[in-house]
């Protein structure tokens, strides 16, 4: 079975029509038409957005024909997917927390050599310049922006 016809089968067990289907993905519909038709292969887009969209459709069934179509099926045939990139096992998220938390709040103490080093040395004063906050720009996505000035005005 071709890919575009894996595709059609998500369609039909979505029961969705092809513009539908398109529409579902934020994709044109030209671009499902010409898959189903046979004018063009899928892109790597349109096969991301479709595992995407529909997350229980399986990725090996999907690409390669391996398997059953849903992930549910796989998992209950002896199916065990490994775990992607950004899943987290929340004992090792809460290791990780107490450790950044461990650096952020342990007291750095001088040694007695270093506290001898400091007091025996000539320190020199230097003036502190004050910094204050003249202008604040922010860039939204739209590609606006807004500017402050330091009284909170909108310039």
């Amino acid at each position: 079975m071709e890919l575009s016809d894996r595709i059609k089968t998500i369609m039909d067990s979505e029961q969705l029509t092809p513009s539908a289907f398109a529409d579902s993905l934020q994709i044109g519909r030209a671009v499902i038409s010409h898959i189903l038709n046979g004018r063009n292969n899928p892109s790597l887009d349109v096969v991301t957005r479709i595992l995407s969209k529909y997350p229980h459709i399986a990725p090996e069934w999907l690409l390669q024909e391996k398997g059953s179509m849903y992930k549910d099926e796989e998992s209950s045939s002896g199916y065990n997917p490994q775990p992607d990139l950004f899943s987290q096992n929340q004992e090792n998220t809460t290791k990780v927390s107490e450790t950044i938390k461990n650096r952020i709040f342990t007291e750095i103490k001088p040694t007695q050599n270093e506290t001898l080093n400091t007091n025996n040395e000539q320190c020199t004063s230097t003036k502190v310049v004050d910094k204050k906050v003249v202008k604040i720009i922010i860039y939204y996505s739209d590609n606006t922006f807004e500017a402050f000035d330091t009284a909170n005005k909108m310039i």
